[in-house]
């Protein structure tokens, strides 16, 4: 059986080195199909790391209270309210699974300082928020409880807006105007980049957000928030203060049993789980998109093969009527499209670790996070093993249709 393997090996082998651009040809459909797979995928895994790392730094132990939403005619519309009471509530509280609570107001505007002006995120936020975030200060000093107090006019900016409007000087120091007031710059933040950069804002105290721009306040005279960011004492505490919170803010908000919440709480465990998720199933579709390219691959090599055993009949006559037995010739073949499928496999892998090499090297940037490919074992494995498999099943029909030629109509055959 090993001989008989070994022997059509060789006439495969022979057989495709006598027919180079035909087998080029043929093979070309799995080589693209393979390197797509391998390109397509290693690009879906390397937007799920990206993204993964991006929240993992924020922190898993992040927890966001958001006001409730609900549909009317198709639109979504705000169903609650949240307050830098609340805030203030949940703080007061001392929940045991809470750590840091902080508020944050959200708004645009435009900042101008002498020639230059910007359209930026100016939040509104206390002391705690560079502790719950992963922000960290570059020059100068952040808000404190004294400026939150004293509803201070001042502000500290993200380093694209410092460079945007103080290119050339100290930020530090210098006045600018948000909304006909003036504000002094106390402090630039490190720029992070990333999906939920701070780099285009300028933070402030929420007191002065809140007493001199107006914010909205609600019927019973509290001060409204865009969202509250809630930092767990750790990971493993997520989902109890995420009821903690809940427990809170349902009696807070007078809201019956049975009633849905009319706000939204969400730690980014949960966001990461969905868009992984999310990211998983662009893989996949990725990946099947690029196996239909492998799917016109093995009907190229089936045609082909077809081709080949009615131009070598008569070969295959003369091999039946020296002793050669019908499983010989089916696996005569059968080992030819395979080895047509594995070898197109081979240079297709060798494209695809390219082209995903090449896409890491340029540096492509998405939302301030350079993207990258990540290429791994299982992909390369499952690409060369669904070509082979293509090659056995697409040349299948052709190799049974080879054995059973009768060995007197093939050597008639001119």
């Amino acid at each position: 059986m090993m001989t008989s393997a070994i022997v059509s090996l060789s006439l495969a082998i022979r057989s495709i080195l006598s027919n180079k651009v035909r087998a080029s040809l043929t093979m070309l459909g799995i080589i693209i199909g393979v390197a797509a797979v391998i390109c397509l995928v290693s690009l879906g895994k390397g937007v799920t790391a990206m993204i993964t790392n991006e929240i993992e730094d924020l922190g898993s132990n992040l927890i966001f209270i958001e006001p409730g939403v609900s549909t009317e005619q198709g639109a979504l519309v705000s169903a609650g309210e949240l307050t830098y009471e609340d805030a203030e509530a949940i703080a007061a509280a001392n929940l045991p699974s809470v750590e840091q609570v902080a508020p944050v107001t959200s708004s645009r505007a435009q900042v101008i300082a002498g020639d230059k002006n910007v359209n930026v995120t100016i939040i509104g936020t206390i002391p705690e928020s560079i502790q719950v975030s992963s922000d960290k200060i570059d020059e100068g000093r952040y808000i404190t409880d004294r400026d939150v107090e004293t509803r201070a006019m001042i502000c500290v900016l993200g380093s694209k807006v410092a460079n945007d409007l103080f290119k050339d000087i100290d930020p530090v120091g210098q006045t600018m105007r948000v909304n006909s007031r003036t504000f002094t710059v106390i402090g630039v933040m490190q720029s992070n980049g990333g999906l939920m950069s701070s780099d285009n804002s300028v933070f402030i105290p929420i007191t002065t957000a809140i007493y001199r721009f107006g914010m909205e306040s609600t019927s019973t005279g509290d001060h409204k928030v865009s969202y509250i960011v809630v930092k767990a004492t750790n990971e493993d505490d997520v989902d109890a203060a995420s009821e903690q919170i809940t427990t809170l803010l349902r009696e807070r908000h007078h809201i019956p049993t049975g009633e849905e919440d009319d706000f939204t709480v969400t730690s980014q465990k949960k966001i990461l789980t969905s868009l992984t998720m999310i990211t998983g199933a662009l893989t996949l579709f990725l990946g099947a998109i690029a196996g239909i390219a492998l799917l016109v691959g093995g009907i190229g090599i089936m045609n082909i093969m077809l081709v080949s055993v009615t131009e070598r009949t008569r070969e295959i006559g003369i091999r039946k009527a020296v002793g050669a037995k019908r499983r010989d010739i089916l696996m005569q073949f059968l080992i030819e499209a395979i080895t047509l499928s594995l070898i197109g496999a081979m240079i297709g892998v060798l494209c695809g670790w390219g082209l995903a090499k090449l896409v890491s090297s340029i540096g492509i940037s998405l939302q301030g996070l350079t993207l990258t490919t990540v290429i791994t074992p299982d992909v390369v494995l499952l690409a060369v093993g669904v070509a082979a498999a293509i090659g056995i099943f697409f040349g299948s029909w052709p190799a049974m249709r080879a054995a059973r030629l009768n060995p007197i109509e093939a050597l008639r055959h001119i």
